[in-house]
C-alpha cells in the first residue's frame, strides 16, 4: 500500500539532491581551477619540494573535512530558522533566542551581510576569469589568448550573465544540475587518472602532514592557509540554500557526490605535481608551479574541458547572484536596507526574483575587479577575508542559537563550537595577512555595505522618534473628532503607519485640508517576523479604538511575498461596504534640523536612502489607483 508513496518519495529526494548539486555547489565545485595552484604558488619562492607538495594538499583535504563537512554540512544544516539558512536567518533565530535584547546579535548580522555583498561581486569575477584563461593551456591558442582576449571573452560572458537575469533563472536552472554531474563527474575522472601517476600522494590524508607544514613554514604557513581557504568558498551556500532544497538532499549532495568528486581531484592534481617534479629532476630541469587543473587533461580533451570549466563557473555565478537577491530581500524585510523594487520572474516558485539595482550594482563591480586585477591569481587574495569573516560570524551566531535557542549549556556550547570558531580565526588571521595583495576590496565592500545599514537603522529608528515625540496621541485625536464630528464620507481609508500610538501625519493632513474623514479608518502597521513565513490566516491582528478607527496590524516572514490588500480584506468586513477603500501613504522629507540628531554625513545618506527608496505601493501590492499620497517634514 506505501510503496507507491515511497517511491514518490525518494523520486522527490533525488530530485532535490540533484537540484542542489546544480545550486548549491556551484561555487565550491569551481574552487579545484585555482585553489591548489594558488596554494602551492605561496611556498615556490625558494622552490617547491615534494614534503610541501602533500602538505599543502594535507590543508587542503583536512579544511574539506572539518569546515565543510563536520561544520557546515553535520552541523550549520541544524541551525535552521523553519527550514530557511544563511546568515541572516541565524540573526532571526538568535534575535528571538534572546528576545531581541542583545545587540550583538544585530551586529553580527550586519557584519555578515555586509561581508557577503564582497564575495558576491569576487566569485563572478574569479571563477570565470580563471575558466577563460583555461583556453591559454588549449594545444594552438597559446599566442592567440593575449591578456586583451583574455579580459574580452571573460567581460563578455560577465555582461551577458547579468543581462539575462531579468528573465528569470527557472528555465536555465533545469540545466544546472545536469551539467554540473557532468562537472562532478569529470572532476573524479581526471583526479582518478592522476592518483595512479604517483600513488603516494595518500599521504596527505595523514593530518600530520598538514600540521608538519605549518609548524615549518612560519609565516609562509600562514599565507599557505589563507590561500587553502580557496578550497572551501562557497560552503555558506550549503546553509544559504537550504529553504529551496532542504536539509537531507543538501548533506546527501555532498558526503555521496561532490565530496568524494573533489577530494579525488584534489588528489589528482597533486599526484600530477609528484610526477612533473620527478620528471623534472630526472632531466635537470627546475620544477615550476603550473596550471595543474587543465594540464591534467590530455590536449585532445583540453578544449572541452575548458568549455565544461566555463559553465560551471557561470552556474557558480548565477547561485552567488541569485544569493545576493534573496540576502536583499531578506535584509529589507528585517529593516536593515532601504526597500529595492522586486520583480517576481517566477509565478510557482517564490524565490525566483530579480532585483535591477542590486544587478547592476554587482555587474559593476564585478567588472571593475576584472579591469583591476587582470588575472585570477591576481584577484585571489581578495577572496579569502569575505569567506573567512562570514564564517567567523555565522559560527558567533550559531554559538548564541545553540546556548539560548537549543538550551545547550554554556560549558557545551563552548566546548563544541570553540574549536570550530578557533579554526575560522586561524583562516581569517591567515587571510588578513593578504590585505595589500587584493584583501581591501571585500573589506571596502563590507564597510561601505556596513555604513549604508547602520545609517539606514539608526536614521529610520531617529525619524521615529522625531515624529512621534511631534506627534499626537490616536485616542485623543478619536475623542476630539468624535465630540466635534467633521464631514463624512463612505469608504474605508486605511492609514500605513509604522506608529501605532500617534495619529499618523497622512491623516491628520486630510483632515486639515480635505476636512473630511472616512466611516471606517485603519491604522496599519506592517511588521516583519523573526520566522521566514506567516500562514495566511494567522498574519491579521486587529483592535479598535472607536466606532470610526481601527489599529491593524499585518505580521509577514521575512521570506514571504507582502500582498497588503489581499491580506487584509481578510479581516471580516473591513474592506467591504459603501465607497471603496483609498490607501493613504506618508511621504516624509528628510530635512537637517537645527539641533542634528546625526551627524551630518550620515543625515545626508540616510536622506539619500530614503528619496530612492522603491515605492512602498509596488512593494506592499497596493493597486496604485486607489493610492493618495500626503508628504510632510522630518527634521533630523
Amino acid at each position: 500500500m506505501h510503496a507507491p508513496q515511497s517511491s514518490t518519495s525518494r523520486r522527490r529526494l533525488w530530485t532535490l539532491t540533484l537540484g542542489a548539486i546544480g545550486v548549491v555547489y556551484g561555487d565550491i565545485g569551481t574552487s579545484p581551477l585555482y585553489a591548489f595552484r594558488e596554494a602551492l604558488a605561496q611556498c615556490a619562492g625558494d622552490g617547491i619540494t615534494r614534503s610541501e607538495v602533500l602538505g599543502v594538499l594535507s590543508l587542503a583535504l583536512w579544511a574539506l573535512i572539518v569546515v565543510v563537512t563536520i561544520k557546515y554540512v553535520l552541523f550549520m544544516t541544524r541551525a535552521d530558522n523553519n527550514g530557511e539558512g544563511g546568515v541572516l536567518s541565524l540573526m532571526a533565530l538568535a534575535r528571538h533566542a534572546t528576545r531581541g535584547k542583545w545587540p550583538i546579535v544585530l551586529i553580527l548580522g550586519a557584519t555578515g551581510a555586509a561581508l557577503f555583498f564582497g564575495d558576491a561581486i569576487i566569485t563572478p569575477a574569479l571563477s570565470v576569469l580563471s575558466a577563460v584563461e583555461g583556453l591559454k593551456t588549449v594545444p594552438g591558442l597559446e599566442t592567440t589568448m593575449t591578456l586583451p582576449v583574455v579580459l574580452g571573452v571573460t567581460i563578455g560572458i560577465l555582461v551577458g550573465l547579468f543581462a539575462i537575469q531579468s528573465r528569470g533563472t527557472a528555465s536555465v536552472a533545469k540545466l544546472f544540475g545536469p551539467i554540473c554531474i557532468i562537472w562532478f563527474v569529470a572532476l573524479a575522472a581526471l583526479g582518478v587518472w592522476h592518483i595512479l601517476d604517483a600513488p603516494e600522494i595518500l599521504q596527505a590524508f595523514n593530518p600530520a602532514q598538514a600540521v608538519r607544514f605549518v609548524a615549518g613554514h612560519g609565516t609562509t604557513g600562514l599565507f599557505v592557509l589563507g590561500a587553502v581557504f580557496l578550497t572551501v568558498t562557497g560552503a555558506e551556500a550549503l546553509i544559504a540554500d537550504m529553504g529551496h532544497f532542504g536539509r537531507l538532499p543538501i548533506q546527501l549532495g555532498w558526503l555521496g557526490f561532490v565530496w568524494p568528486a573533489l577530494t579525488l581531484n584534489y588528489l589528482g592534481q597533486g599526484a600530477l605535481a609528484l610526477s612533473t617534479m620527478k620528471a623534472a629532476q630526472a632531466a635537470g630541469t627546475p620544477f615550476t608551479n603550473a596550471d595543474w587543473f587543465f594540464i591534467m587533461a590530455p590536449d585532445p580533451l583540453r578544449a572541452p574541458l575548458v568549455i565544461l570549466a566555463t559553465l560551471a563557473t557561470i552556474i557558480a555565478s548565477q547561485a552567488v547572484i541569485t544569493g545576493a537577491y534573496s540576502l536583499t530581500q531578506q535584509a529589507i524585510a528585517l529593516g536593515l536596507l532601504p526597500r529595492l523594487a522586486i520583480r517576481r520572474t517566477s509565478a510557482s516558485q517564490i524565490g525566483q526574483i530579480y532585483m535591477p539595482v542590486v544587478n547592476w550594482l554587482l555587474l559593476c563591480g564585478v567588472l571593475v575587479l576584472v579591469f583591476v586585477f587582470k588575472s585570477s591569481s591576481a584577484m585571489a587574495a581578495a577572496y579569502g577575508i569575505a569567506v573567512t569573516g562570514t564564517m567567523v560570524v555565522t559560527t558567533c551566531l550559531a554559538f548564541i542559537i545553540a546556548w539560548k535557542a537549543w538550551n545547550w549549556s554554556l560549558g557545551s556550547a563552548s566546548l563544541f563550537i570553540m574549536p570550530l570558531l578557533a579554526i575560522d580565526l586561524i583562516f581569517f588571521g591567515a587571510n588578513i595577512l593578504r590585505v595589500t595583495e587584493g584583501g581591501w576590496v571585500p573589506l571596502l565592500v563590507a564597510s561601505i555595505m556596513g555604513a549604508i545599514i547602520y545609517t539606514w537603522i539608526r536614521g529610520r529608528r531617529e525619524a521615529l522618534r522625531s515624529s512621534s515625540t511631534a506627534g499626537t496621541a490616536i485616542e485623543d485625536v478619536a475623542a476630539a473628532l468624535a465630540a466635534r464630528p467633521p464631514s463624512m464620507v463612505e469608504g474605508t481609508a486605511v492609514f500605513l503607519t509604522q506608529d501605532f500610538a500617534h495619529a499618523p501625519s497622512a491623516l491628520l493632513h486630510n483632515l486639515k485640508h480635505n476636512k473630511v474623514l472616512h466611516r471606517s479608518n485603519i491604522l496599519l502597521t506592517v511588521v516583519t517576523a523573526e520566522a521566514p513565513h506567516m500562514a495566511p490566516d494567522e498574519r491579521l491582528a486587529t483592535k479598535r479604538i472607536d466606532d470610526h478607527f481601527l489599529r491593524a496590524e499585518l505580521r509577514y516572514g521575512y521570506m514571504d511575498r507582502i500582498d497588503v490588500p489581499s491580506d487584509l480584506g481578510r479581516g471580516e468586513g473591513l474592506l467591504s461596504g459603501r465607497g471603496g477603500t483609498s490607501f493613504f501613504i506618508g511621504r516624509n522629507a528628510i530635512k537637517l534640523g537645527t539641533r542634528p540628531l546625526l551627524p551630518k554625513w550620515m543625515t545626508m545618506l540616510f536622506s539619500f536612502l530614503h528619496r530612492n527608496s522603491a515605492d512602498p505601493v509596488l512593494y506592499f501590492g497596493i493597486p496604485a489607483n486607489r493610492v493618495v499620497e500626503l508628504g510632510s517634514q522630518v527634521e533630523l
